[in-house]
């Protein structure tokens, strides 16, 4: 073989080398392009008009803001499935999610498996119920809190309610599920404004967050106390309830009723005057706060024991 063909074999087998590595060059760059950062947000009843509205809130941040994350949405058929939210939860252990954004249905019965998604070194921040911070505590375990002060925008509520009433009036709590702490602050919310005002309350009864069961306990309490003047509901689906137990009971316009939540259902009823106010706690900003809080974390790299503890987001008294 010649010089001329050596040189011009040795120049091929080398263009033949550079072809073949780039792809490999341009493969490896990729691979190492870091995924999205994946995000579940696991809520309580998607019965409850509150929640598809929070859902929806994070969902439309989302579309906004696709490249920066992905997002998972679930829930639960009733207020009380506890078993099934956990269920979620372990779900998206396996499915190794980088952040659980979640409404826990028992402030008490999810820091367990919380508690393992956190050592999974998943990102977790609670929204809309606080997580009991006694339990959280005793499993040395920090969840921040983004969401509400409950307590703050019941007492907003009851104090606009207090005027429409007369001193030592009989008044009636329909609070939610019992174990949760968002239910537990509503209704500490409301008794203080109505002991404020000179209030009697004469029952405190759970419709666990449903229009049913709203309705149900509203009718009993109407039935056992003929001279109750108002229903304080801890959420508006219960309201919404106690609206339909006082017009069965021929009781309209002779019993005010309040409620949580400001959902669009409840909004011609307070046109016409059906439900006195309630309060707005934004559930489609909660989520994006929640959202935000836990892309922050994985952005800098935190670990879940480094996050604050709380973030309140506003709550505020809706009227006609």
């Amino acid at each position: 073989m010649n010089r001329t063909i050596r040189r011009r074999v040795v120049k091929a087998a080398v263009a033949l080398a550079v072809c073949t590595a780039l792809p490999l060059a341009s493969s490896s760059v990729f691979a190492q392009t870091p995924a999205k950062p994946k995000v579940a947000l696991v809520m309580k009843s998607l019965a409850n008009e509150f929640f598809l509205t929070m859902e929806n809130g994070a969902k439309d941040y989302q579309a906004h803001n696709a490249s920066q994350f992905d997002l998972i949405t679930n829930g639960i058929k009733d207020e009380t499935d506890t078993a099934a939210q956990i269920r979620i939860v372990e779900q998206m252990i396996v499915s190794k999610v980088d952040a659980l954004i979640i409404a826990p249905a028992d402030s008490k019965a999810l820091v367990p498996v919380i508690k393992k998604a956190a050592d999974a070194g998943i990102i977790v921040v609670n929204i809309d119920n606080r997580l009991d911070p006694d339990v959280l505590k005793s499993k040395d375990l920090n969840v921040p809190f983004v969401g509400p002060d409950n307590k703050k925008g019941a007492r907003k509520v009851g104090d606009y309610l207090a005027p429409k009433l007369k001193k030592g009036d009989e008044v009636a709590i329909i609070e939610g599920v019992t174990t949760t702490t968002n239910s537990q602050a509503r209704s500490a919310g409301f008794k203080e404004a109505m002991d404020a005002a000179g209030m009697k309350v004469v029952a405190l009864q759970s419709g666990e967050w449903e229009i049913d069961k709203g309705n149900a306990v509203a009718s009993q309490i109407l039935n056992a106390n003929p001279n109750v003047k108002a229903l304080l509901c801890d959420n508006d689906n219960m309201a919404i309830g106690a609206v339909s137990a006082i017009r069965a009971a021929g009781k309209a316009g002779k019993v005010q009723v309040v409620g949580f939540d400001n959902i669009g259902a409840i909004k011609p009823m307070l046109k016409d005057g059906r439900v006195l106010a309630t309060a707005d706690q934004y559930a489609a900003k909660q989520a994006v706060f929640g959202i935000d809080v836990a892309l922050k974390a994985i952005a800098g790299h935190k670990k879940q024991s480094e996050l604050s503890q709380v973030v309140e987001t506003p709550v505020d008294l809706i009227t006609k």
